[in-house]
């Protein structure tokens, strides 16, 4: 089997056993990123060559693909909008810190939604990303580059963020795992930001080991964020055992809804089965305010969204247009056709939604309100945990669609993170793993969630499905 079909973990124990180097799996990488990147479009920006960072402790030196809003020092990072066109960060997140400690290479910028604002990665100003299952159809968003990197072979592993679904999603169209950790648990500085109180960067993988692992390296308290949790970080490969009997699963009746894919709903009734035959003690559950998670999400994540993108305006750094003619004043009118030519159609969107709702007179009307809902919202999940160790739900009420079916009709859009906004609402961890394929060969995802900071009970039942079947094993061919 060639290097970029294998794991993370599998790599590693190569490397052990004498049988390959670090540099002959980041050339390999490198070389298959740019051989397809014509293809799939994983890629905005890949790196000329593998550059291993001086690392102070070398554990995985292995290559990783890095979502374009996580900032790398010196390197383009635009968040594939136009309006950040030319900047270079001249600070690393903190999880790129923690990569280049641990000896791994980046090897490029993976496209997504602009500014993580889609569900399909085809808001992209730079080209839409296509799923390497079926290259007419969409890879899941915002992540949807991170995701194709890891389902093709283009990337070991890769680093995503979550404000909805953007992690999860696309690990569900794309036949891989990704997690979103528990809000706090991975530190957001230097991730550029959508929505503040929504935010996690997480992993992207082949597999649950894999993602226990990346998560070992990026998760840990950071006094830079000020919403980063000081809490001991498990070593959470611990927790990857097949033993689930006992745990108690809630399957909430409002995730299984009219006008879901009934491949999708089979594969899931299909893995609840495998769990109870582990030994797991699954009951039904409801989560009452379910049906208000999306327009709760569509008011706080835009008012925030509105407030974050504020800054750019031609001023500090980014794009700058200067206008012809000046109708009002030279600054407003830099202003107004800097962030006219700089934002596409569904930043505009969100911007213009996010400022509405938070303008006088709507206030209380519209995110207060929402403010309340998301709170009665955490309370279902406190309430279901008070029952239940975890969770279980589909991912997506369908598998991945074609290529600009849903892009006219932002609301159709919006409904693919349905079963995944909640989670971000109530802060809490979850993960997406393959749990079948369709009448189309394309995977479907099956999505864990548990109680804040309890990742290892969620690899735990995540890495027991896993391995009681085989849909992990599975490849897209390019």
């Amino acid at each position: 089997m060639s290097i970029p079909a294998l794991s993370a973990h599998e790599l590693m124990a190569l490397m052990n056993a004498g049988k390959a180097s670090k540099e002959e799996i980041a050339a390999a990488y490198f070389e298959r990123a740019r051989g397809l990147n014509s293809k799939t479009h994983a890629f905005l920006r890949l790196e000329a060559a593998p550059e291993f960072p001086a690392a102070t402790s070398v554990t995985l030196p292995l290559p990783i693909a890095m979502k374009d809003n996580i900032c790398v020092k010196n390197r383009l990072t635009t968040c594939a909008s136009k309006i950040l066109d030319g900047f270079r960060p001249p600070y690393d997140a903190c999880v790129v810190e923690k990569i280049k400690a641990s000896g791994g290479v980046i090897i490029g910028s993976a496209n997504m939604d602009e500014f993580a604002f889609g569900s399909s990665t085809e808001t992209s100003s730079y080209g839409i990303t296509r799923n390497p299952w079926d290259l007419e159809r969409v890879p899941g968003g915002s992540s949807g580059g991170s995701a194709t990197a890891v389902a093709a072979g283009q990337a070991v592993w890769a680093l995503g963020s979550d404000t909805g679904g953007s992690i999860r999603q696309p690990a569900a169209f794309c036949g891989i795992v990704g997690m979103k950790p528990t809000y706090g648990r991975v530190s957001r500085y230097g991730l550029i930001a959508f929505g503040s109180s929504l935010d996690q960067i997480g992993p992207l993988t082949q597999d649950v080991t894999d993602c226990a692992m990346l998560l070992n390296i990026i998760a840990g308290y950071d006094r830079r964020d000020s919403t980063s949790v000081d809490k001991p970080v498990p070593d959470y490969t611990q927790a990857l055992v097949r033993d689930v009997k006992g745990l108690r699963i809630g399957i909430p009746k409002e995730y299984f809804i009219d006008g879901m894919q009934p491949a999708v709903e089979k594969s899931v009734r299909e893995a609840i089965e495998v769990l109870k035959k582990q030994g797991a003690v699954v009951k039904e559950l409801s989560l009452p305010h379910t049906e208000y998670a999306v327009a709760t999400y569509y008011i706080v994540a835009t008012a925030e969204a509105s407030s974050n993108l504020a800054r750019f305006d031609g001023v500090q750094y980014g794009l700058r247009v200067v206008p012809d003619k000046t109708r009002k004043s030279p600054l407003v009118d830099m202003y107004e056709a800097t962030r006219e030519q700089g934002f596409g159609d569904e930043a505009k969107r969100r911007i213009m939604l996010g400022t509405y709702v938070l303008s006088s007179g709507y206030y209380d009307a519209y995110y207060l309100r929402a403010q309340k809902v998301r709170t009665l919202i955490k309370r279902d999940f406190e309430q279901a945990f008070g029952e239940v160790d975890v969770i279980l739900s589909p991912t997506a009420p369908t598998t991945a669609f074609k290529v600009g079916e849903k892009l006219a009709d932002p609301l159709a859009m919006y409904l693919s993170d349905i079963f995944t906004i909640p989670a971000n609402l109530a802060g809490i961890p979850a993960l997406s793993l393959p749990c079948g394929f369709d009448d189309n060969h394309l995977p479907v995802g099956l999505q864990l969630m548990a109680r804040p900071f309890d990742e290892e009970t969620l690899l735990r039942v995540a890495f027991s499905y896993e391995q009681a079947t085989a849909w992990y094993l599975r490849r897209a061919v390019l």
